[in-house]
């Protein structure tokens, strides 16, 4: 399926490791103009991106967490994008946590600051613009916020509002703007937290793989991508305010 990416101007905040970098890649393969927003810029990724899509990929180092650095890098942007902006994809997050019933106000607020501050900052900043090209806009959000699956509550909940906040934008958004979220489950990505539990257990790990996920695997990366990359095409033209789920059939809930 030939999704027509070609040239669209992309922003991901969050993209240089894991599922980010995983959407990037898939952007750049399609013929987007891809901007990559991190706190900390990879050599090793920006010259494996520069090296194979030369002019077609930016870096920025800025904090979502800040929306006076995000607008720093929005001014930077809208050069390199001659001034137009088609997608924009909200995905940083941290799952770390304690398990504790009641956490401190320190862990709460870091978690809140982390994984929902840090879209509505972006959204907030580059709203705009995105309204202007009548493009679309993607959080990543994950299952942890759909149900209870044992994964620190600071995080589950500040998943949860960010399904919320989307939901209430492709509302107000619309009819120019297409809002939506996918909510990955288990994503197997290398030295990231599966992978170093896999290592450590990997009978206990794959015993709850055939347990929990009807697909009895991990998903991969690349697979959230294609999902990103629908979503963010005229192929999708009709889907807004929508969570799409990506978890080999883990969750249960309706």
């Amino acid at each position: 399926m030939n999704l027509l990416l070609e040239e669209l101007q992309v922003i991901i905040v969050g993209g240089t490791k894991g599922i980010g970098l995983a959407i990037a890649k898939g952007f750049l393969k399609e013929g987007a103009v891809v901007h990559i927003i991190s706190r900390k810029k990879s050599k090793l990724i920006s010259q494996e991106l520069n090296q194979n899509f030369l002019g077609k990929v930016y870096f920025y180092n800025a904090d979502a967490t800040n929306k006076v650095s995000l607008s720093a890098a929005l001014e930077s942007i809208l050069v390199n994008a001659k001034g137009i902006i088609d997608v924009l994809v909200a995905n940083v997050g941290n799952g770390s946590g304690s398990n504790d019933s009641i956490i401190s106000e320190e862990e709460w607020n870091n978690s809140w600051e982390v994984n929902f501050s840090s879209a509505f900052n972006t959204v907030s900043v580059f709203a705009p613009e995105i309204i202007n090209s009548k493009g679309s806009i993607l959080f990543i959000s994950s299952i942890a916020g759909m149900e209870f699956l044992g994964a620190p509550t600071s995080y589950s909940v500040a998943k949860s509002a960010l399904i919320s906040l989307s939901k209430s934008l492709s509302y107000k958004f619309a009819p120019d703007v297409r809002v939506n979220v996918v909510a990955p489950g288990n994503i197997l990505i290398e030295n990231g937290s599966w992978d170093l539990k896999q290592r450590d257990n990997p009978k206990f790990i794959q015993k709850m793989l055939n347990e929990k996920v009807p697909l009895k695997r991990f998903g991969f990366a690349e697979e959230v991508a294609n999902l990103v990359l629908f979503l963010s095409s005229e192929k999708a033209s009709f889907i807004t305010g929508s969570c799409v789920v990506v978890d080999g059939g883990q969750t249960i809930s309706f």
